[in-house]
């Protein structure tokens, strides 16, 4: 089946959701599809409680945010790509507001927070659901435009397309395999929005949904498109510890609101590891409680707010409290037992501020982009921030260029020389090893790295790759399959990475290199060497 659109979006959390909104705005006539692998709901963005970051008191100024972020990107932010996000901040909470998003309010005000690396309150937030009413309102946007966006449901990307016109590669949209009708279909569209959000289903403990496979980082690197800074893994320092039960992330808020970490003897060790204590960033709490776990053999450490009057904590975590107690746990009344998680991917597909990439007509925003706006580290709440405002400018910039790039109406299609097929049983176990994979990851390739994990790290997962990678040449490309497939390849990729840089910088601590080093003050990059191949219509 072949289908043609104005553009294809990949995602449907904040960042597609918002560059499809933009591209209607800008063009009322265009045709957009939006691919998800799920329910549209499924996202990240569903899943952030903290809120969205931006300058929007009289106490604050743009050249603090500017810092804040600068600090903690650890010499890797691009300084010029950070102030244009940062600027364009108190327009973007506007327009999420004109959408329909609801932030909280006091006194007729936005009601700003605090995070850790935030040197005043700048961040706007709906409770501790911001996540989920952000995608609650494009969603809502989005559906009222139903003659322009078509949202495809349990479709799952599979590979890029591409091909060739006067010696330039140029995107032509994705393969994607139909899960309820189980065949394949080719989208094509001279636009290509990759906004497939996060990969940390590749470490064994992590906060996001079961979707957040890394899908748009692998489908990129195996198009030819350079990827940057994977090895910058955020570890999340707090997620509820309940064994047994899916994480849950206690948000860096209320840590924001007074809440202070301390170990099981009830020592407040913040205090000893950083001079924001509780407030530090999240890569040095993250190391902190990791420290704390290993030397004393706890299971988790415990986050106190309980000397907060009950009536705050209720109002202003409704969501936390509530889910705490289902757990038997008051948040008023005891401390919680936290443990780090995998949580972002300040690494991705490298693009410039617009969210474009070296591939023409392939656009990437969100967490799966690297535009440089986050460095070594992400300062808490400006992923949010990064999305709507590239998401934004990805839109304009796709304006100037889609009446230049028309898809010819016979096209020969470069697709993958072992793409699945409809009529093969596979008999690889793929809970299995995905398993294997994962906790590879949180064994070997998570908070604290010696140069002899990672070595031992991507020889085992290379193997694992390379038998997955046969698999999928002879087998029908079910969704676990294909997810299994990205997961081996960004976990190649983040490992990779990570023995690249011999220092310690950011979220990436390594043993043997505990220092930071001028000669690793720039991005990592690896970039696919594509073998030529025969197209394949």
């Amino acid at each position: 089946m072949e289908r043609r659109f104005d553009f294809i979006i990949i995602g449907t959390g904040i960042a597609g959701l918002f560059y499809a909104l933009e591209v209607v705005a800008l063009k009322p006539d265009a045709k957009i599809a939006i691919v998800t692998k799920k329910a549209a709901a499924d996202t990240n963005t569903n899943r952030a409680q903290g809120g969205i970051a931006a300058v929007l008191s009289n106490t604050d100024s743009f050249e603090s945010h500017i810092q804040d972020t600068l600090n903690t990107g650890c010499g890797l932010c691009d300084p010029d790509v950070v102030r244009r996000v940062v600027e364009a901040g108190p327009t973007a909470i506007k327009e999420l507001i004109r959408y329909g998003v609801q932030f909280s309010t006091s006194d007729g005000h936005l009601d700003l927070g605090l995070e850790g690396g935030h040197s005043a309150k700048r961040v706007a937030h709906a409770g501790d659901l911001t996540g989920k009413e952000i995608e609650r309102a494009l969603l809502h946007a989005c559906h009222s435009l139903k003659s322009n966006i078509e949202i495809l449901r349990n479709s799952i990307a599979v590979d890029l397309l591409t091909f060739e016109s006067g010696g330039e590669k140029l995107s032509a949209g994705v393969r994607v395999l139909l899960e309820n009708e189980s065949k394949f279909a080719k989208f094509l569209a001279p636009i290509t929005m990759l906004a497939t959000g996060g990969l940390c289903q590749v470490y064994f403990h992590n906060t996001n949904p079961p979707i957040a496979t890394g899908d748009g980082v692998a489908m990129a690197h195996r198009a030819g498109v350079t990827v940057a800074n994977l090895e910058f893994v955020q570890f999340h320092p707090t997620t509820l510890y309940t064994p047994g039960n899916a994480p849950f992330l206690i948000s860096e808020a209320v840590r924001g609101e007074g809440a202070r970490l301390r170990s099981m003897e009830g020592r407040y060790f913040m205090e000893e590891s950083h001079e924001l204590g509780n407030l530090a960033p999240r890569d040095i709490v993250a190391r902190a409680i990791d420290h704390e776990l290993k030397t004393s053999g706890a299971a988790y450490v415990l986050l106190d707010i309980s000397h907060k009057s009950a009536d705050f904590i209720k109002n202003r975590f409704p969501n936390i409290y509530t889910t705490c107690l289902s757990h038997g746990l008051d948040l008023t009344r005891e401390p919680i037992p936290v443990v780090p998680s995998a949580h972002y991917a300040c690494g991705g597909v490298k693009s410039d501020i617009n969210g474009e990439t070296e591939l023409t007509g392939l656009f990437v925003a969100g967490e799966v982009a690297m535009t440089g706006m986050h460095g070594a580290n992400r300062l808490a709440s400006n992923s949010l921030l990064e999305a709507v405002v590239v998401s934004k400018y990805a839109s304009r910039r796709t304006m100037e260029i889609v009446n230049e790039l028309p898809l010819p109406k016979d096209i020969d299609i470069a697709m993958e020389a072992n793409s699945p097929s409809l009529n093969f049983n596979h008999n690889l176990d793929l809970r299995l090893q995905r398993n294997r994979l994962t906790q590879l990851m949180s064994d070997k390739v998570g908070i604290v790295r010696s140069d002899k994990r990672l070595k031992e790290a991507f020889a085992e997962i290379h193997e694992i790759k390379e038998s997955i990678s046969d698999t999928f040449g002879k087998s029908p490309a079910d969704y676990d399959l294909v997810e299994l497939r990205n997961l081996a390849a960004v976990a190649e990729l983040i490992t990779k990475s990570a023995l690249w840089r011999k220092e310690s910088r950011g979220l990436h601590f390594i043993e043997d290199y505990p220092e930071m080093s001028e000669k690793f003050a720039r991005d990592s990059e690896i970039k696919n060497q594509i073998k030529q191949r025969k197209p394949v219509a």
